[in-house]
């Protein structure tokens, strides 16, 4: 969730530095703060509580020299809101900045008696407990490899010491670090894109792996200090992608580059003229495709309604699968079964959701495939599946997701589109589901374009209201879901999902001229029984906008219509109306809607 930035080299660090949060800044944060080492090795920090903003104010009145520093920004875990608690944070001579959460913080801390601890936090600790080995001729390197074997938890650590000039030390444990190599100067990021525009060539740390960073490159040891081997990598990406490109928030940035994203992720995987899908990545034999009959998607929020609405796509496909879709956070404390022929989509953005990588680890414990749904390259989930494919969306640094998910839905059908090719799947029905894919980026486009004012002009008529309910049946559900979600995300208002079957079972309860309602109604077999459903609310005085496919008349206060060629994959389209909605509300209402608030873009600790 935090942020962490590393730079040494011949730039002014604190420029690198500042420069860097800023484009961390999406993944949530409540402080941030900067340490850097001058010319005549000595250190020197800077902390605020609240926007980089503050911190640059900071800086302004006391700026910081050197070419050799660390930043972070913090979102609260241990300890308040406060600028003692942010980091970095210093102890003797070590100055450390960490993402994670030292589980036994509380018994080391009372070891440490000779310390005077001013924070809460348990990253002073881990930063007293380096000091306290880093005595007696004792390296940087060796003082934190010692202390991190005592750690228990999780942890992205960048230290340095006026003792050691030129070198930071880092190391991770269930929290991403990156390291960027450039010509005479080294980064350090838990995030490719605070390191876009310096280098393309990158480092990525594996669990249990430290490293030592000058400006001339880095060093990969263990936790034992044994030299490990270190490939770089290619960063994939441009400054470009993580630029407004003139429009107000990244959240509708993306929102209307779908259709652009949309083609990447399609890319040479769908065969319209043939009625064929095909993905590179998967990894699995023939013989392990057809033995497939179980699949069990795993993912958190948004990935896990991608998930469920991908589930629906795969069974209509594959006749004798059933699919199973599980929340990460749940399912990997529970006591579950998967039968032998399973196959695990593990769906995260990141790919690196925390509660979603032990899913993954503790089902890989369980002899069970997993194929990665990722979007950031280098990911941890995308490095330690079995196989997968990226769904190539881009950087995405609005909170709210919104174009992952539909490249997510996407790469996921045609996952089952695979399957069904394998499984003796009806070829027309398969053939239909890729000649949709061929257009839907074009309909999404037409569909945006269309109706982006209208969304924007429903914005203003219910941004008053302070409770929602969505609702839809079949693939419509899933969607229902996913909107409601969007909608409390950023706008803040109390929003709902439902099967429109469940209104009886409670929710109908809820109905009165408090509430608006969102109807996704698709043109169907389930078309009369999804209008059963708003008849009820609006004879109980519920205000109601339907977003639909369907030419047939509807009774509603609002009524949004798609005229598209697509009806499968129509949700998808449904959705992206849903998307302007929530971001239209959001505006309405004078909030952050690329920052909300207490959220974070990518979730690396329970």
């Amino acid at each position: 969730m935090c942020g962490i930035v590393g730079y040494v080299g011949k730039k002014e660090a604190q420029d690198v530095l500042v420069g860097g949060l800023r484009r961390l800044e999406y993944r949530g944060y409540d402080s941030a703060g900067i340490a850097t080492l001058d010319d005549n090795d000595e250190a020197h920090l800077a902390r605020s509580v609240g926007k980089i903003s503050e911190l640059s104010s900071v800086l302004e009145k006391a700026p910081q020299t050197g070419h050799l520093g660390i930043g972070h920004t913090r979102w609260a875990t241990h300890g308040g809101v406060t600028e003692t608690n942010a980091h970095p944070h210093h102890a003797g001579d070590i100055y450390l900045v960490h993402n994670g959460i030292i589980e036994n913080y509380k018994e080391l801390k009372a070891e440490l008696k000779d310390y005077d601890f001013a924070s809460d936090t348990d990253t002073e600790v881990l930063a007293a407990l380096i000091d306290s080995n880093y005595k007696d001729g004792v390296s940087l390197k060796d003082a934190v490899a010692k202390s991190l074997k005592r750690i228990r938890g999780t942890y992205g650590i960048a230290v340095f010491s006026p003792k050691e000039p030129g070198t930071i030390v880092v190391a991770r444990l269930g929290s991403p670090l990156i390291i960027g190599l450039g010509h005479g100067e080294t980064l350090i990021a838990s995030d490719a894109s605070a390191l876009l525009g310096y280098t393309r060539e990158a480092i990525y740390l594996n669990d249990g792996e430290l490293a030592v960073c000058t400006k001339d490159g880095a060093e990969v040891f263990s936790l034992d200090l044994k030299h490990l081997d270190s490939k770089p990598e290619t960063i994939e990406g441009n400054v470009e992608q993580i630029q407004k490109s003139g429009y107000d928030h990244f959240l509708l940035k993306e929102i209307m580059e779908q259709a652009t994203t949309l083609h990447n992720t399609l890319s040479g995987r769908i065969n319209p003229k043939l009625g064929k899908m095909h993905l590179g990545g998967p990894n699995l034999t023939e013989k392990e495709m057809r033995d497939i009959n179980h699949v069990v998607i795993v993912g958190c929020g948004t990935a896990y309604y991608a998930g469920l609405l991908a589930s629906y796509f795969m069974e209509q496909l594959v006749p004798d699968l059933t699919t199973e879709v599980v929340i990460a956070s749940e399912y990997r404390y529970r006591s579950f079964h998967l039968p032998k022929n399973s196959v695990a989509l593990i769906v995260s953005q990141s790919g690196e959701t925390a509660d979603t990588l032990a899913c993954l680890r503790e089902i890989k414990k369980r002899g069970i495939k997993t194929l990665g749904i990722v979007n950031a390259v280098g990911s941890t989930i995308a490095r330690e599946v079995d196989g997968g494919t990226y769904v190539h969306a881009g950087p995405e640094i609005s909170v709210a997701s919104t174009k992952a998910f539909t490249a997510q839905v996407v790469a996921m059908l045609m996952f089952g589109g695979m399957l069904a090719e394998y499984h003796g799947g009806d070829p027309k029905l398969i053939a239909e589901y890729t000649r949709e894919l061929s257009i839907l980026p074009e309909e999404i486009e037409k569909t945006l374009n269309t109706h982006r004012e209208t969304m924007e002009q429903l914005a203003k008529k219910y941004a008053k209201y302070d409770d929602a309910l969505y609702l839809g049946r079949d693939t419509a559900y899933p969607i229902a879901l996913e909107g409601a979600l969007k909608l409390k995300e950023i706008s803040y208002i109390h929003a709902e999902g439902y099967a429109s079957g469940e209104l009886k079972h409670g929710p109908i309860a809820l109905i009165d001229d408090r509430f608006f309602e969102v109807f996704t109604i698709l043109d169907n077999w389930l078309f009369d029984k999804a209008c059963g459903g708003l008849h009820e609310v609006r004879a109980r005085g519920g205000k109601t906008i339907i977003l639909t496919n369907s030419k047939a008349d509807i009774e509603a206060d609002d009524i949004v219509r798609i005229d598209s060629p697509i009806k499968l994959l129509a949700p998808i389209l449904l959705n992206t109306l849903q998307q302007l909605l929530a971001y239209y509300i959001a505006i309405e209402r004078g909030n952050d809607v690329d920052q909300p608030r207490n959220l974070a873009k990518s979730v690396t600790v329970e």
